[in-house]
């Protein structure tokens, strides 16, 4: 009896919240609103949301009528998240929509020298281990010191990457301003 006093709760938490969208659901946002962990949609409309939530909900009571009592628990979470979510975007809604922000110019130099530094810092860590490495006389410990050494190139492949993509946005910033 708990269990269907809890659904009918969430479907009637479910049917205010459509009720409360229904007036501003198909109008768009300047971004999607929440995360892809909350939410899979990615959209700019909170009726998108709903729908995701009215599906949730839809398999919560399928997963109750079956006995997952682990999906059960799981969805149910999750449709608690999610309403509370929509729920705050609602109460902001206005706000937000009155207010719009000016997008935010990104300082490529500063990125730039913050990435030079993350470059530097792993260099410095990489020469560490290498160090390490050379005076270490058990097979474990060398072992576990290549394994951070592979991650630290990694990392290091990666921020390089990043400062080339970097580089190249601040060579288009710069011809486009000439």
């Amino acid at each position: 009896m708990k269990t269907a006093a809890l659904l009918q709760a969430l479907d009637a938490r479910v049917a205010e919240l459509a009720q409360a969208i229904a007036p501003v659901s198909l109008q768009r946002a300047s971004q999607a609103r929440f995360d892809r962990k909350l939410f899979s949609t990615h959209s700019t409309q909170l009726k998108d949301y709903l729908t995701e939530v009215q599906a949730n909900l839809a398999q919560l009571e399928l997963s109750v009528k079956v006995g997952k009592a682990e999906q059960v628990a799981y969805l149910a979470e999750k449709l608690v998240a999610q309403i509370s979510a929509l729920q705050r975007e609602l109460a902001t809604w206005k706000m937000r929509k009155n207010d719009p922000q000016p997008p935010v110019v990104e300082n490529l130099y500063e990125k730039l020298s913050t990435h030079q530094d993350y470059e530097r810092r792993i260099q410095i860590m990489i020469s560490d281990r290498e160090s390490q490495l050379s005076v270490q006389v058990t097979l474990a410990g060398q072992q576990k010191l290549q394994k951070e050494l592979a991650a630290l190139e990694g990392r290091l492949q990666r921020c390089r990457q990043a400062l080339t993509r970097i580089e190249r946005a601040i060579e288009r910033r710069e011809r486009g301003l000439s």
